[in-house]
């Protein structure tokens, strides 16, 4: 385990660099040790001193659900990061492309927890009954450390890079639909660019919320009712630029749309 002084040397780098909307170096580079565990020992620090500035936990995400980025990163479960309400969008917004790092934007769901969900021995069924309505959203990857050749060490302590979130189309309860079948084509400059189904993640996006919730619980964390869970990316990363619009259409869980200025 890395000391507490190297731990909170990089949560301080990694605040400055979310502020200057930058990037700094490969944190495996510098700290060839550094252990998985470590990761979330600087992404707890940077959760603790955001709330201690005021900011407010709304949530938390779940990234790296597909084979794919799986294998990329060389690993065999997925990651989280917490969301602060200053992170989440209401779609139709203008948002402000330079205060991100590598922007890039994939497709989910979003979870709103009506129960609180307790690790460990969480199952899909538990989260479908603790679930009050899912609802689409984007999510708005930003990346604070360089991007070759970063590792899962890398991604879990960039809070599993992610920038922001945007939500919006029609939130339905969990028994409403099939939620395997849940699809979406997400649009640039209204050309599509990508388009998936929400089984692409675990097979059913639920199965990412239980992981969540039985791995805050080696942390001492656990999920609440009223918080948000983004569950997963069913499309690939797409890169967006200042100027870009962006448009995601549930079909019948409506649209999200989002302008880079």
């Amino acid at each position: 385990m890395l000391d507490e002084t190297v731990i909170a040397g990089i949560a301080d780098d990694l605040a400055e660099a979310e502020r200057a909307g930058a990037r700094i170096g490969l944190l495996t580079a510098a700290h060839p040790e550094m252990t998985v565990e470590d990761s979330y020992a600087v992404q707890a620090e940077w959760r603790r001193r955001g709330e201690a500035a005021g900011r407010r936990v709304v949530g938390h995400k779940i990234g790296l659900t597909s084979k794919p980025m799986q294998q990329a990163t060389g690993i065999t479960e997925p990651d989280y990061g917490t969301i602060f309400a200053d992170q989440v969008y209401e779609t139709g917004s203008v948002i402000d492309h330079g205060q991100y790092s590598g922007v890039r934007v994939e497709v989910e769901l979003a979870f709103v927890l009506g129960q609180d969900l307790t690790g460990p021995g969480v199952g899909l069924t538990d989260v479908l009954r603790a679930t009050e309505y899912v609802v689409p959203a984007l999510e708005i990857l930003s990346s604070r450390i360089e991007m070759e050749g970063r590792t899962i060490v890398d991604t879990i302590a960039d809070n599993a890079a992610l920038g922001a979130m945007v939500l919006g189309g029609r939130p339905v309860p969990v028994d409403a639909l099939d939620l395997r079948w849940v699809s979406a084509l997400l649009y640039r400059n209204e050309t599509i660019e990508d388009s998936g189904v929400a089984a692409a993640v675990l097979d059913h996006p639920a199965r990412g919320i239980a992981w969540l919730a039985n791995k805050l619980a080696d942390h001492g964390v656990i999920l609440r009712a009223g918080e948000t869970v983004l569950a997963g990316s069913f499309t690939r990363p797409m890169w967006v630029h200042p100027g870009d619009t962006v448009h995601a259409d549930f079909r019948d869980l409506g649209v999200i749309t989002c302008r880079f200025a």
